[in-house]
């Protein structure tokens, strides 16, 4: 009867978030729960990627001055994929498209794209090593996107389907971006966050002991979030299609595609690794080893 009676209450259960999503206001600006938690991402994911790359022989300068590259193309790259997938919601309204990035509205996997590709731009340009570059900014890159999930969360602003489940999330405040009353799926600051953190202990726990070629923690790192977030997109309503194909579930399988092509790549073309890396990953020297990249004169 106990049984009966909890199963009879379970459509009623919910987490209520009652939380304004603006977090402060500085004049013309608004700072919104997600754009705060967005920064505190970007400040832990670099702090993470800069101590494993002093690990790996990379001196923390570089380090830095990659991030310094990476993390504004990050941000371009995940507010670009935004507007093109909602471009009725801009109106080709400039000052919103550029300004309106403290209120929100990113999307990761323009950022994972953004992100990676100036990184490695730049590194090419000064001939650091990619492969073990690339495997040292998987971890900060996921941390942060985990750690941004949580304004999410609390703002409310990707739209899920209903559900009766206990730990379905209800929206009650009344400037909330969620939708109001509505008991919903937690998906993006409750799945995906989660996701995202165990996607971070697979690569710290398991990647980075035993894979064995440089740049394969990253390519790991693509394949997980892009499997994870294409099923996440079947509880997500929020979402643009094409040819009634989730956007997102197009891009995740991108990335995976381009997961295990990356990976043949630096398989065959692994590139040069500096002692550190050689010493931690095989154990012993390797003729490639390449000298500590030294950072760019002020």
């Amino acid at each position: 009867m106990a049984a009966m009676a909890l199963l009879q209450l379970l459509p009623f259960l919910a987490i209520d978030i009652d939380i304004d999503p603006t977090f402060a206001e500085f004049g013309p600006f608004t700072l919104t729960w997600h754009g705060l938690f967005t920064a505190i991402g970007i400040l832990a994911g670099v702090t993470l990627s800069v101590w494993l790359a002093r690990k790996d022989g990379i001196p923390p300068e570089i380090s830095q001055e990659i991030a310094l590259v990476g993390v504004p193309c990050a941000i371009i790259g995940s507010r670009l994929f935004y507007v093109f997938e909602h471009w009725d919601r801009f109106s080709g309204d400039l000052p919103e498209i550029i300004f309106g990035i403290t209120e929100g509205g990113l999307t990761l996997y323009g950022g994972l794209i953004g992100g990676a590709l100036g990184g490695v731009i730049y590194s090419l340009f000064h001939r650091w090593p990619i492969g073990i570059g690339l495997d040292i900014a998987a971890p900060g890159m996921i941390l942060g996107q985990g750690l941004g999930r949580i304004g999410d969360l609390i703002n409310g602003e990707h739209h899920a389907d209903p559900s009766d489940l206990p730990w379905a999330v209800r929206y009650v405040h009344p400037n909330t971006l969620g939708e109001f009353g509505v008991a919903v799926h937690p998906t993006a600051g409750g799945y995906e966050m989660l996701g995202d953190f165990l996607i971070l202990g697979i690569l710290l726990l398991v990647a980075r002991r035993f894979l064995r070629a440089p740049g394969w923690v990253f390519c790991s790192y693509m394949a997980l979030y892009g499997v994870m977030r294409f099923g996440l997109s079947f509880t997500r309503t929020d979402e643009q299609t094409f040819y009634d194909i989730p956007v997102p579930q197009l891009v995740s399988g991108l990335l995976v595609g381009l997961a295990v092509i990356l990976a043949g790549v630096l398989m065959k073309y692994p590139g040069p690794v500096t002692p550190e890396y050689a010493e931690r990953v095989w154990g012993e020297a390797e003729d490639n080893e390449a000298p500590p990249p030294e950072a760019t004169p002020a």
